[in-house]
């Protein structure tokens, strides 16, 4: 009888565009694998141009989870993530498949995996008056933070707004920093043991390719795809609209930017958005790089390589 058997799962992270989906399914087929989204738009239904999700007929029969689980409208935190993603893992793995963790979202692989510290429920009503202040005057939330809890404001980059806003929040309402409440440690993922590859290629090819995505984003009728979900009912507030992409496609229907402006900014902030990222999964000292893109076949057969040794090295079960 096997009794608390190790089980397998591989992640691969990096930045937008990097092509971390083509590899992730060749990892899954080589591998008896199942894909498991860790991308933070992909998993809002409606939304598919501008998060680049993969069309049915090109996942190649494997399937994909954790992706079009929720409403535009709905609140999705990584708190969610952890939770609904947690018990998938184990099915996918306890039925002797492999999962295969492919996302570009750092905080919810991070949660999915380490878990996150226990800390005070979101207060909508608090976090609207600091996005209100916020929106009167750019960059307070982040000062207001540095006053308050430097080391956490150190951590969270001067643009990113909503993570700034959510540790004030953290501040405010458990009355101690944000700090002090992630000291009091997280419930990370247990049975696993986890083989996390990250994708580093040269940024100016990225840099390049990114452009060329998002033209071909709007090409493909993102704009159009923004007014179908509104034309639903969805209210231009709701989360997924903040990403990029989206945010300038409302701003054309809006009358806000001009097409060729929307096209300017969205390259500009995806650029900036992978430098981010970038600089995020370099902080995670678990993380094995390979440099270069996930589609190259160099690349791929280095990593199908090192998983394979990683499944060898597995230990054995015990009877």
């Amino acid at each position: 009888m096997r009794k608390n058997p190790d089980l397998n799962l591989i992640a691969l992270a990096g930045p937008t565009g990097c092509g971390k989906s083509e590899l992730a399914l060749r990892v899954a087929g080589e591998f008896d694998g199942e894909v498991v989204n860790c991308d933070s738009v992909q998993i809002y239904r409606f939304f598919n141009i501008g998060a680049a999700k993969l069309p049915l007929e090109s996942r190649r029969g494997i399937p994909h989870r954790l992706i079009d689980i929720a409403n535009p409208d709905e609140v999705f935190t990584a708190g969610d993530f952890a939770r609904i993603g947690r018990p998938i893992l184990h099915d996918i793995a306890e039925r002797g498949r492999l999962p295969v963790v492919t996302g570009g979202t750092g905080f919810y692989l991070r949660a999915l995996l380490d878990g996150l510290a226990p800390g005070p429920r979101r207060d909508e009503g608090l976090r609207a008056r600091l996005q209100a202040r916020e929106t009167r005057k750019p960059g307070l939330i982040h000062r207001l933070l540095r006053r308050v809890d430097a080391p956490t404001a150190a951590r969270i980059h001067p643009n990113d707004t909503p993570k700034a806003i959510r540790a004030l929040e953290i501040c405010i309402s458990a009355r101690k920093t944000a700090t002090e409440v992630f000291a009091a440690g997280r419930d990370s993922l247990r049975d696993f043991r986890v083989l996390k590859i990250g994708l580093f290629p040269n940024r100016e090819q990225l840099y390049k390719r990114l452009e060329s995505r998002v033209e071909a984003m709007f090409s493909a009728g993102l704009v159009e795809e923004t007014a179908s979900i509104l034309g639903m009912g969805y209210a231009p507030a709701s989360k997924p609209f903040e990403s990029i992409g989206y945010k300038q496609a409302l701003q054309i229907i809006q009358g806000e930017l001009s097409a060729k402006d929307a096209l300017f900014y969205a390259k500009r902030d995806t650029r900036r958005y992978a430098k981010r990222q970038l600089t995020w999964f370099r902080q995670d000292h678990g993380i094995e790089i390979f440099s270069g893109f996930g589609d190259d076949p160099a690349v791929i057969e280095k990593v199908l390589e090192r998983v394979r040794r990683f499944l060898m090295e597995a230990p054995q079960v015990r009877a």
